[in-house]
């Protein structure tokens, strides 16, 4: 195999040098990792306290105006609304250097009506130096990440049953593992469980709650004649099986959905096909339709192989947002509502997050930039 003669000089050269060049590599590497260190040093005694003071009030974790973030290294380097404000060895080109040093107030950061004072000589060196080191920021996420105790953010766990005494006043009570979780509530509270109730208050309550409808009163009266051990199992699968069960359950999921026959605001035309989303609700809850495809169906129905007409009504859900279709209205400035507005829906219902808080501004709470 020939060898490159550039090669072969270049290899003389190295080979002739004196050993203390031969050992310039290792000494230029030792000193960058200390310097890379007393920059991180330097960072959490300095920099980081001085953003702390003049800057995380308008660009932190509760509010991040022009959608920038500086209490933590992710968002912080990644920029605000108007790209990066940080280049890692390059103050001259960071706009964070220039404005904590423009000489106009307009620009000026901290902004003159935030009640701070410009940054000292002292402060800009400061950020200048540890930009032009390459902006160490030690920070490994653990600062953004949620710590909240709000029972939605916990992990979903299988609790077991409470271990209480499934009688009362001598009688079995319990009947199934949910029982259980509610006789310890009461128990803790002094509680005595209520009597069962009757035939009639029993019906009653099925009826309203399975398909919003009072019972005829041949209904209850067979109901209260029927003797059979499964005359109560006979009653619900009856009621799921009515027609009336998806109506009373579909119209919870259409107002999330948001569900309208007209369009709002001041005309307030009406939507003479809406109906037919409506009835796919309806439908599908009384099919008994998996979560997991009704979610998919609405989603992205016709997306999906061989979609019929059907999966391709379902996608209606997206376009159940407000119609403004007053005189003078900027049809684009309505286009970008209504995609808000399902953004904001599909997180709402599917996420139960308040993604529409990102609309404005960079989510206060949930880690949902703008």
């Amino acid at each position: 195999m020939r060898r490159c003669p550039a090669r072969a000089i270049f290899a003389g050269l190295a080979a002739a040098v004196s050993p203390l060049a031969a050992a310039l590599p290792g000494a230029f590497a030792d000193e960058q990792t200390v310097a890379r260190r007393d920059s991180a040093a330097d960072f959490e005694k300095r920099v980081r306290p001085l953003f702390q003071s003049r800057c995380v009030k308008c660009h932190g974790a509760e509010k991040q105006e022009g959608g920038l973030r500086l209490d933590h290294r992710t968002p912080a380097l990644r920029g605000g609304d108007s790209g990066r404000v940080i280049v890692p060895g390059k103050s001259g080109e960071s706009e964070l250097f220039r404005r904590v040093t423009s000489s106009d107030e307009f620009e000026r950061m901290p902004p003159a009506d935030s009640g701070k004072e410009p940054l000292s000589k002292p402060d800009a060196e400061l950020i200048q130096h540890w930009i032009d080191a390459g902006a160490v920021w030690p920070d490994d996420g653990s600062r953004m990440a949620v710590k909240s105790e709000h029972w939605a953010y916990q992990p979903i766990e299988k609790p077991l049953p409470p271990e209480v005494e499934t009688t009362v006043d001598g009688q079995p009570w319990s009947r199934n593992a949910i029982d259980r979780f509610v006789l310890e509530r009461l128990n803790a509270a002094g509680i005595a469980p209520a009597p069962e109730a009757d035939r009639h208050t029993l019906i009653r309550r099925l009826h309203y709650d399975l398909v919003g409808l009072p019972p005829a009163p041949e209904e209850v009266d067979a109901f209260v004649a029927d003797d059979a051990p499964d005359a109560y199992e006979k009653l619900v699968d009856r009621l799921l099986a009515s027609p009336h069960f998806g109506e009373r359950w579909g119209r919870h999921w259409l107002d999330k959905a948001r569900y309208a026959d007209s369009d709002g605001y001041e005309k307030d035309n009406p939507r003479p096909d809406a109906w037919k989303y409506r009835e796919w609700v309806i439908e599908a809850v009384n099919a008994d339709l998996p979560f997991d495809d009704f979610t998919r169906q609405q989603l992205a129905g016709d997306l999906l192989p061989d979609a019929g007409p059907d999966e391709r009504l379902a996608t209606a859900f997206h376009r159940q947002t407000l119609t403004n279709t007053d005189g003078g209205t900027d049809k684009e400035q309505f286009r970008v509502e209504a995609v808000f507005d399902r953004v904001a829906t599909t997180g709402a219902v599917w996420l139960g997050l308040t993604i529409g808080c990102a609309q404005c501004h960079s989510h206060k709470y949930d880690q949902i930039t703008q």
